[in-house]
């Protein structure tokens, strides 16, 4: 599979552990692409839940995603500061179709004001005995959420103010051409 280059555009498919479709982001605009990274962004975006309703997201947002870290992060630029949704999630895989990752759940909320919330962990527990994530997932998510509040606490990536005001002026740039 072909990288994506900057600027271009690729789709993201987020699925459940038992393989079903949970949620489809079209035209994902790439900024960067290493060998085990991609940095990408939405704004104003269509996305589509896998009950076919439809919404767009109302700010930019950058989207990190890692082929070794079990969790995503998408800082949203908005007014009042930058704040972080992170989905605990398979790495993810690249095809000719779509970005793809299995989401597990459990979520990490980081508020502008720096105020952590681990979310969804009723849903994690009821979706992880109905669809039977085996042990060791079960273990890898528990680390990863370790890993993940302390890049947040070390304001590491996608953490840092820096890192997010280089790759929305990248986007502006490449937006702008």
């Amino acid at each position: 599979m072909k990288l994506p280059k900057e600027g271009d555009f690729i789709t993201i498919q987020s699925y459940k552990h038992d393989g079903e479709l949970h949620r489809t982001w079209r035209d994902t605009m790439v900024l960067k692409t290493t060998e085990n990274a991609i940095i990408g962004v939405n704004n104003h975006t269509l996305v589509t839940e896998n009950d076919g309703r439809r919404w767009v997201t109302r700010e930019p947002a950058i989207v990190y995603f890692h082929k070794k870290y079990w969790f995503n992060i998408i800082a949203m630029i908005r007014e009042n500061g930058t704040s972080y949704y992170c989905n605990l999630a398979s790495p993810y895989l690249l095809d000719s179709e779509a970005l793809k990752y299995i989401d597990y759940d459990l979520d990490v909320k980081v508020f502008a004001d720096g105020e952590k919330r681990l979310l969804d962990v009723d849903e994690y527990e009821r979706h992880r005995k109905e669809m039977n994530y085996p042990t060791e997932i079960d273990y890898i998510l528990k680390e990863n959420v370790k890993i993940l509040v302390d890049w947040i606490n070390q304001q590491r990536g996608p953490f840092s103010e820096a890192y997010v005001n280089i790759w929305y002026k990248r986007y502006l740039e490449l937006r702008n051409r």
